[in-house]
């Protein structure tokens, strides 16, 4: 009989910390400001230039939001907790430690307990000319605003499902877009019902009210964009009815991906989550299956700043061994009630996986055709025969998408997570864990 395998130490090295956070968003942010009073080192990482996240993204088109700025001002007090942005996570190394590098190095971080705070990414679904030049995800399309992309002028429809679709909407008119149509997927009926829900959330109800825009429809969804170098026109189902709009961009969201490639390298078990992808378990404390390692935020299912915030709150707490209030708690049931009603009345309608055509792409980094994917049995059978999923975005788009259409198993995370330098992967050096 084998002998017990002896628990894991954390890797001393000399950027080795305490409390390790990937993700700079509000999870993460939360998660940092939390654990910061038990005066243990803390670090926090983002692939972005600046904290903030997605969903608080700023930029040379917009400002940094107010939330934003007091959770970093709040953080400046402590000078236990570095922030360490613009850094990509490459591999593990090991249980306690992860191969990180930036623009102008490398280096392998250790750690005693990870907080992962990953976020997630937008559900990108194929239908004819979504890969036109002009045609991107409605969170894409923020980000780009928020980024400085000139859209002044532009005529643009928006078209997928959510309260994203207002917020983009809200955010092309500031940057004085002209923004034809907001094409909800939803019925109108369960938008009203999701409406009159919003009474238990009189912040959210007043947003709603403040995004509220004139083109908005329900039960409409993208067919097809048309276009030859980039898009011109859009055709809209609207009822019963097929409309076509002229137009410069097209942004479609239909929901988000929680990002778990980290979590399951690390051994963390995940769920179906509500949109039918995957999302990272974790327990009340926001502990996942591994005992060191917690998650916060859109990487276990999408559901928004406030119950991010929550949740990063709570795994903040954990982290340092705090129990949590009877007050965190409520509000992260709160929190997650909101997100509940947003899957159930924008669930997506069936015929949204039935918009491709044979020749449409689905792996784009791979020009693999929709139908050459259809035959296939599986995930493994499409990039062993297809090659899909085999291109830069390493399936992370294409397969979601199959995930999706075909209810396939999510394609197994490999190291490395994200395109890096043969430098960087030279310092993971002879330990057998750093590179399976």
């Amino acid at each position: 009989m084998n002998a017990p395998r002896p628990k894991p130490k954390p890797f001393a090295n000399q950027h080795a910390c305490a409390i390790l956070i990937v993700g700079a968003g509000p999870a993460g942010l939360s998660a940092a400001l939390a654990a910061a009073p038990s005066g243990r080192s803390i670090v926090v990482l983002d692939d972005n230039p600046a904290p903030g996240g997605q969903v608080w993204r700023n930029g040379a088109g917009a400002a940094p939001p107010g939330p934003l700025q007091q959770l970093q001002e709040a953080l400046a007090r402590y000078p236990h907790v570095r922030m360490r942005c613009g850094t990509r996570v490459v591999a593990a190394h090991g249980s306690h430690a992860l191969l990180l590098e930036s623009a102008d190095s490398a280096w392998v971080q250790g750690f005693e307990q990870l907080i992962l705070c990953t976020g997630a990414r937008e559900l990108l679904l194929p239908f004819p000319g979504w890969t036109l030049p002009g045609v991107t995800g409605a969170g894409g399309l923020q980000a780009l605003i928020k980024s400085g992309l000139p859209v002044r002028g532009q005529r643009i429809v928006i078209a997928g499902s959510g309260p994203l679709l207002l917020a983009a909407a809200a955010s092309a008119a500031q940057a004085g877009a002209q923004v034809l149509r907001v094409a909800e997927q939803s019925s109108w009926g369960q938008v009203a019902a999701f409406g009159v829900g919003l009474l238990r959330w009189p912040s959210k109800l007043i947003q709603a009210a403040t995004l509220a825009h004139p083109a908005y429809r329900c039960g409409s969804y993208v067919l097809a964009a048309q276009g030859e170098s980039r898009v011109h026109s859009v055709q809209l189902r609207q009822g019963a009815h097929t409309v076509q709009l002229d137009c410069d961009r097209l942004a479609v969201g239909f929901g988000l991906v929680p990002h778990v490639e980290l979590g399951r390298l690390l051994g963390c078990a995940t769920r179906r989550s509500a949109q039918g992808g995957l999302a990272l378990q974790v327990d009340a404390e926001q502990t996942t299956s591994v005992p060191y390692i917690f998650a916060a935020g859109e990487c276990t299912g999408a559901g928004g700043a406030e119950l991010s915030i929550s949740e990063g709150h709570l795994a903040g707490l954990a982290a340092m061994g705090q129990a949590a209030t009877a007050a965190h708690m409520h509000a992260r049931r709160r929190w997650q009630d909101f997100a509940n009603r947003v899957d159930t009345h924008f669930a997506l309608r069936p015929e949204l996986s039935t918009l491709a055509q044979a020749d449409t792409l689905l792996c784009r980094c791979e020009d693999v055709a929709y139908g050459s994917v259809a035959a296939c049995k599986n995930w493994n059978d499409a990039k062993l025969h297809q090659r899909c999923g085999m291109g830069a975005c390493q399936g992370r788009i294409c397969g979601a998408a199959a995930q999706h259409l075909f209810d396939w198993e999510a394609p197994a995370p490999r190291p490395p997570l994200s395109p890096a330098r043969v430098s960087t992967l030279s310092l993971a050096g002879d330990e057998s864990e750093a590179l399976p």
